[in-house]
């Protein structure tokens, strides 16, 4: 696994938090928006400061999100780990050796229901579930699925965060710069 248990990974938006962020004594960073040009560097960088980047890939503007979005990813950029909502983004990663995070939302109990069979489906290797805040959720996700899971959205204190862990995830994602820094 790209990180150890109970890590915050900071998420972040912008190239200026980026460039902070990689001078900070973190391993995993997820880039949640960017811009097609700017991705295959912000790996370079990654690399060169030994981070692992877990890439937001239907976040990627001037990227559709379809069969060649994904291969171009994978082959051109090669992220750490790719985070999609889409099945054929991390089947694409699967195959050539990218980690797969299945990012899936808490709406309601139908949600629910296709979010278990999109992950039978995928077999991603991580879930990251949004909004992280319930913790009997992540606890019966892990529990039905036996994937790592990763709390992420409107994780705002370290009680928050630490109810995340105490349920089972395995990271916190976050771009709340105060958490960034939590162990």
């Amino acid at each position: 696994m790209l990180f150890t248990e109970k890590s915050v990974i900071p998420a972040i938006n912008n190239m200026k938090d980026y460039e902070q962020l990689l001078e900070m004594p973190i391993r995993s960073v997820v880039v949640l928006d960017s811009h097609v040009a700017q991705i295959a560097e912000m790996v370079r960088m990654a690399k060169r400061h030994r981070k692992h980047l877990f890439l937001h890939a239907d976040l990627i503007q001037g990227l559709k999100n379809d069969l060649c979005a994904a291969e171009f990813i994978c082959q051109n950029v090669r992220p750490d780990g790719i985070i999609s909502t889409r099945s054929v983004m991390l089947d694409v990663a699967k195959r050539r050796g990218i980690v797969t995070v299945l990012r899936i939302f808490l709406l309601d109990s139908r949600s629910m229901e296709t979010s278990y069979r999109q992950l039978e489906q995928v077999r991603p290797d991580m879930v990251e579930v949004l909004p992280g805040l319930i913790p009997s959720m992540i606890s019966e996700l892990h529990r039905r699925t036996g994937i790592p899971v990763i709390a992420g959205g409107l994780i705002r204190t370290r009680g928050e965060a630490e109810d995340a862990f105490s349920a089972g995830a395995v990271a916190i994602s976050t771009s709340n710069k105060e958490l960034w820094d939590f162990t």
